[in-house]
């Protein structure tokens, strides 16, 4: 059955194989068979365990077979997303299974000893997990062009685009109906870029959300943050629901909801509305936005007001620049540590096997001192301090932004052959010019949702993004299925 076609989500899937409408055998015996016939154009899956998925499938209908009505619903309800088939992000996330390539030719196979949390939660959830999704070299690029992959992930809505990165295969292959649903990490906008470049719904989780244990405890400084991308708000918040705990012993705990996310989506629907908050729409245009960008950013705030809330303006809380000189520094040191650590583990210190700008930012990492990195660190904190204080200054309740600032960059636009770490980060036409606005929520640790807002000339997707304050993933959620109920978006590309 395609999913796509009808326009399914991950939610209703699961219902629909718990529920007998569909065998789940069948289902993934049609997602393997559009793994393999759209991914050579879009070469968004790198990795495929077709075997074990065919297992999982089989299993999972011989235990269905001897269920009744009340059984299959109290599984639905323990495993939300049974029989659901999805793909890990090919970077560190720890599956037994399914090595990584971490992006790069340079690490070849990396094979994990144990499952990682975030893994294990997302197999008790019901999730099938058949292989990996691709990524740039290390999570390092907004796009997702590694040549260890035998060329670039390319964009279902338009082939010579980006998908978008680092999470650019996940992105890629639940945009053009290969899975509903795919796993990915946001460091800088990882998450958020490639949704919005795919048109999908995209959140980057407060801090601490998500676990990284046992293995680690946080990536890139507190950073990063692990999470789905989907095409609905709802797969969103009820995947959030099965994932979101820290690991024991995790440096960085958020909240704990008293609610499931699910139920805030829920609730927007019974009641068809949401408690007004203040909406900050930022009125300085630096760094310019592409014409096609600033008329959907109005447009995002002209439907944020008809839906009930008050959009206010307010200058940007801090400049992207100043972000970015904390931000680079602290993802170079751990890239870095990360070769090097794989260097001396295998015996291989020549960098020749990295892409060019890979190799810059080396060097460039290899010039700062500890004392450097601690002042970066205590540099993003203090930025944490600064958003915090200027959300209770202009006393709003959500910050809303363009997640890009140009529309989905054709490809080779921004892959790494620069020759210049620095240049690729900071110079004129840089990504600092392309992606300005998504480190914000990776330096102060809070919540972002990216949402779709319409198409380009081109006919590319375009998105924004909510920010709160840390802590308010549900306040995300909450205006995202306000949003999405009132202005629904195509949840998978066109068909080529």
């Amino acid at each position: 059955m395609d999913f796509a076609e009808q326009g399914l989500d991950a939610t209703a899937l699961a219902a629909g194989l718990v529920q007998g409408a569909y065998s789940c055998t069948a289902l993934m015996q049609d997602v393997l068979a559009r793994i393999a016939a759209r991914n050579p154009d879009i070469n968004a899956v790198c990795l495929v365990d077709a075997d074990h998925a065919a297992e999982q499938a089989e299993g999972n209908d011989r235990l269905l077979a001897g269920l009744d009505t009340a059984a299959r619903a109290a599984l639905l309800q323990a495993r939300p997303f049974f029989g659901v088939p999805s793909l890990l992000k090919d970077l560190g996330t720890a599956d037994p299974r399914l090595p990584s390539t971490m992006g790069s030719a340079y690490f070849g196979q990396v094979r994990f000893p144990q499952e990682g949390d975030l893994t294990a939660r997302y197999r008790q959830a019901g999730f099938s997990l058949i292989g990996r999704s691709t990524s740039s070299e290390l999570g390092l690029s907004p796009t997702s062009e590694g040549p260890s992959y035998g060329g670039p992930t390319r964009n279902p809505w338009n082939r010579a685009h980006s998908a978008g990165g680092s999470s650019g295969g996940a992105a890629a292959a639940v945009a053009a109906g290969m899975v509903p649903i795919a796993h990915g990490g946001d460091g800088g906008g990882s998450i958020r870029i490639p949704a919005a470049c795919c048109g999908l719904v995209g959140l980057k989780t407060s801090r601490g959300m998500t676990p990284f244990g046992p293995a680690r405890g946080e990536s890139w400084g507190g950073m990063v943050s692990e999470h789905m991308l989907t095409v609905s708000v709802r797969d969103c918040a009820r995947a959030l629901d099965v994932a979101a705990g820290a690991s024991p012993g995790a440096p960085y705990v958020a909240p704990h909801f008293a609610r499931r996310f699910a139920e805030v989506v829920e609730q927007v629907q019974a009641a068809g509305t949401v408690t007004p908050l203040r909406i900050g729409i930022v009125v300085q245009d630096s760094p310019a936005l592409d014409d096609a960008v600033r008329e959907a950013y109005a447009q995002f705030g002209r439907r944020l007001a008809q839906l009930g809330h008050v959009c206010v303006e307010v200058p940007m809380p801090v400049s992207p620049r100043e972000v970015m000189q904390h931000v680079v520094p602290v993802i170079a040191q751990n890239a870095w540590a990360a070769i090097e650590a794989h260097g001396r583990a295998c015996g291989n210190t020549a960098l020749d096997g990295l892409q060019k700008t890979v190799q810059s930012l080396v060097r460039y990492a290899q010039r700062m001192s500890a004392s450097d990195y601690v002042r970066h660190i205590n540099g993003l904190h203090a930025l944490g301090r600064r958003f915090a204080d200027y959300l209770a200054a202009t006393g709003i309740d959500l910050l809303a932004l363009p997640v890009l600032a140009r529309e989905p960059a054709p490809i080779g636009r921004f892959g790494l052959d620069w020759d210049d770490y620095e240049d690729y980060r900071f110079g004129d036409d840089s990504l600092l010019q392309y992606s300005p606005f998504c480190p914000l929520a990776n330096a102060t640790g809070c919540p972002a949702l990216a949402l779709p807002a319409g198409l380009s000339p081109r006919r590319l997707p375009l998105g924004m993004q909510l920010v709160a304050p840390l802590g308010h993933d549900d306040r995300l959620i909450a205006v995202g299925a306000q949003y999405e109920a009132a202005f629904p978006w195509q949840r998978y590309a066109p068909a080529a």
